[in-house]
């Protein structure tokens, strides 16, 4: 469609300063050129990080480095997302994108021991455990878009969302508006607090049209429902971590989830909001770190003498 062939964020100038730009490469995977990051020894275990809609790895720029200690962490940009290639109309949807995520582990050669995605990056891999594209020890999901909106606005969302992204001057016009005080606006309604760093480079990201009809494709095609009704089937042990003050998936949606799962837990981080990995990334590094001891991935630390 047209669209996609709107202004996207361009390596050599909008990436310029990435965050942790060293650890980036470009890889073709699945008909795509996908921008990732990896962090860490390469024999280490591997944890996959996905962010969520209309972020990037810079939604790691913090968190990632603090885990490549213990872990080779992997992290993508999800396609039609940052600096990597959208996917075609017919494939853009829950399973489609769990599929991509799945053929670029491959062309990697990596297998998760442990998984971790924020929001709706949650969501693609609780399809692909649930699909059997991953079985990682532990799936950990920051503030995870793992059920459907309640009430009638599980039609209206998505709905709204297909509307905007068929229409071709939409992203261009979220991208005009997308200045600083808007950014500002759109985090501060998650329940999060940013720093201005952190603000700038969602703002950089939005004002790119190509992102912005990424992140609106994916909402669009974004079934739930399929997820929901699959849920008791994920067997993985599943540790929700919610936001106590997240505005975008409120608190008590990890609980229910919880309540749908086999084997899960809610970890709940008092004072964060949705976007709780980039607001304390040191709490939640030591989160993933007890969760992967926990496992058996990495080795229980020795008592003092």
């Amino acid at each position: 469609m047209a669209f996609f062939e709107t202004d996207r964020p361009d390596w050599e100038r909008d990436g310029a300063d990435w965050p942790n730009r060293a650890a980036s490469r470009f890889v073709e995977s699945a008909g795509l050129r996908w921008h990732v990051q990896e962090f860490g020894p390469a024999d280490a275990p591997v944890l996959l990080l996905l962010h969520g809609t209309g972020a990037a790895t810079h939604s790691w720029r913090d968190l990632a480095p603090r885990l490549a200690q213990d872990f080779r962490v992997v992290a993508p940009d999800l396609p039609g997302h940052g600096f990597t290639d959208p996917l075609p109309a017919a494939r853009l949807s829950l399973p489609g994108m769990a599929y991509a995520v799945a053929s670029l582990l491959c062309t990697l050669g990596v297998v998760p021991a442990l998984a971790a995605g924020h929001s709706a990056g949650a969501a693609v891999l609780a399809r692909m455990c649930i699909d059997g594209s991953i079985d990682p020890r532990r799936l950990i999901a920051f503030n995870g878009a793992l059920k459907p909106f309640p009430g009638p606005a599980a039609f209206l969302f998505p709905t709204m969302a297909r509307v905007l992204f068929l229409n071709p001057v939409t992203p261009k016009f979220f991208a005009w508006t997308a200045d600083r005080r808007a950014v500002q606006r759109l985090i501060d309604g998650t329940g999060s607090r940013l720093d201005a760093a952190g603000l700038d480079l969602y703002k950089r990201l939005f004002a790119k049209s190509g992102h912005v009809a990424g992140a609106l494709g994916m909402m669009a095609n974004w079934d739930l429902e399929a997820l929901d009704r699959d849920l008791p089937r994920l067997r993985q042990h599943t540790v929700l971590v919610v936001g106590g003050e997240d505005k975008a998936i409120l608190p008590e949606t990890g609980f229910a989830v919880r309540d749908r799962l086999p084997d899960a837990r809610v970890e709940l981080m008092r004072g964060l909001g949705h976007l709780a990995h980039e607001e304390a990334p040191e709490r939640v590094a030591e989160l993933v770190l007890r969760e992967a001891r926990l496992a058996g991935v990495l080795a229980t630390e020795s008592a003092e003498p």
